[in-house]
């Protein structure tokens, strides 16, 4: 199963779910999935644990297409973990489905993972040339093999000494016959939060997640935080060194649902005012505001708001399109953009339209949809960027265009206002991102991980420096 990645827009970077001490925790952790659908629609998985035995399962596909009202019954137990998967580390296929399992001399342990390990590659051909054996191409296999080989006595030491010797971005939930264990990673690049439900708890990359199970929220575990839930209750370890916590911008920008709650902000509410900030930098004398659906609507509504302009719904995409496959031809992909928006000519024809989407990677869609619009009949054409120019690539887990293909890293503003063929272009700044935020942007000292916009990364890039990032550790036998 291949997925379209001629669609122009960073591609989410994986959701997970953990539940503790629930009869139907299975069937939570599918509600918690479903919820965190938008973190990945290439395959999902669960693992659950009924007190003798751990059971598992793994789908290509959605969660809701996987995993109906029996799921209790087909994953039985009180204690679960799951996980949705956009690949950013070995190509889709089933045996790189999260949750992954290994019996460890300790007993059963099952991990699910939200990002992308920097330094994977390195330890994995450590690990291969000392006699490992690896049954997938993911990067989160790693963890279990450290785990494997950890010569420290309890599950929590050998989780946190496995866990000390990865670098990158992030979220982990692991499941053992008797513990739920969370972790984040040092700088808090990628999400985890904390709930409460009935007698259990819930681990999860989003509140959203928590509201569709009904869970109350308890807290964000902190960056560099283990912590390892119990029926006697929950331990909270630090795992690593104090460092600067950092957490990606791109939650706010694209990624988290507009519902969650980050960092105790409203992501709807950052994503409006980033809209607000936008037309006070680049205002334009213009007729409407219209958004490129969905992600773009908050930062139009903002626009809206500040401006004076009344907002309108210009642009309808389908939601019946579903997934978009790679398309052999120039054409078939032409026609998988058409069917996915489509014009309100009621809107724009005759006005003066200024467009607003959530970013800009490669221009593709956004130059198609400018073009659909203008065919339309607008007069004229302004389009905003609500974040700053995306000039370096991921390495933490969001899937982007290598650098060479970023638009904003090869191009002036003039150069993408040709492109795009538009009356005007604009940005959000980076100190704007950080004030809709609500925070001082200090270059020195940054409080997020902004390098899509700066170049200034927050870890080390090894595996990236040494080339392999890039490379597709293939299994010659195994589909």
């Amino acid at each position: 199963m291949l997925f379209d990645h001629d669609d122009d827009k960073p591609r989410e970077e994986c959701g997970v779910v953990g539940v503790f001490g629930h009869p139907q925790a299975a069937l939570l952790v599918a509600l918690g999935l479903h919820a965190l659908q938008h973190r990945g629609q290439e395959a999902c998985g669960i693992t659950s644990f009924d007190g003798e035995k751990f059971h598992g399962e793994r789908h290509m596909g959605l969660v809701g297409e996987n995993f109906g009202g029996d799921v209790s019954d087909r994953l039985p137990g009180n204690s679960g973990i799951g996980h949705n998967r956009y690949s950013t580390q070995g190509k889709p296929a089933i045996r790189n489905i999260q949750p992954v399992y290994a019996d460890l001399d300790s007993g059963g342990f099952a991990i699910a993972h939200n990002g992308n390990l920097t330094n994977a590659r390195a330890i994995r051909k450590r690990l291969v040339r000392r006699g490992s054996i690896f049954q997938s191409t993911m990067d989160t296999e790693v963890i279990l093999h450290l785990l494997a080989r950890s010569d420290q006595d309890s599950v929590a030491d050998r989780f946190i000494d496995a866990i000390r010797k990865i670098e990158g971005g992030f979220s982990l939930v692991g499941m053992t016959n008797k513990k739920l264990i969370g972790a984040r990673d040092p700088s808090g690049l990628r999400p985890l939060v904390l709930g409460h439900i009935g007698d259990g708890y819930v681990l999860a990359s989003e509140t959203c997640a928590l509201d569709l199970m009904g869970a109350e929220f308890v807290r964000e575990i902190d960056p560099g935080e283990v912590i390892i839930i119990t029926a006697d209750g929950i331990r909270s370890y630090n795992a690593f060194p104090s460092q600067p916590v950092r957490p990606c911008l791109f939650e706010y920008v694209y990624f988290a649902r507009p519902d969650s709650i980050v960092q105790g902000r409203s992501v709807y509410e950052v994503r409006r005012k980033m809209g607000h900030q936008l037309a006070e930098e680049h205002p334009a004398d213009i007729d409407v505001v219209v958004p490129v659906p969905d992600s773009g609507v908050p930062a139009a509504i903002g626009f809206s708001e500040h401006s004076g302009v009344p907002f309108q719904l210009g642009i309808i995409r389908s939601h019946y399109v579903g997934r978009t496959f790679i398309q052999p031809t120039q054409t078939g992909r032409q026609r998988a953009v058409s069917r996915k928006h489509s014009p309100n000519k009621a809107v724009l024809e005759g006005k003066r339209v200024l467009l607003v989407d959530d970013s800009i990677v490669r221009g593709n869609t956004s130059r198609k949809i400018v073009q659909m619009v203008r065919e339309a009949g607008a007069k004229e054409i302004h389009f905003r960027s609500a974040s700053p120019p995306i000039t370096h690539q991921d390495f933490y887990g969001i899937d982007m265009a290598d650098r060479t293909e970023l638009l904003a890293a090869n191009h002036s503003l003039e150069e993408m206002r040709e492109y795009l063929k538009v009356e005007s272009l604009g940005f959000l700044s980076v100190p704007g991102l950080y004030r809709a935020i609500g925070v001082d942007y200090d270059p020195e000292t940054p409080a997020f991980a902004d390098h899509c916009f700066t170049g200034d990364y927050p870890t080390r890039l090894i595996d990236h420096e040494h080339n392999e990032s890039s490379k597709e550790r293939q299994l010659s036998l195994l589909d």
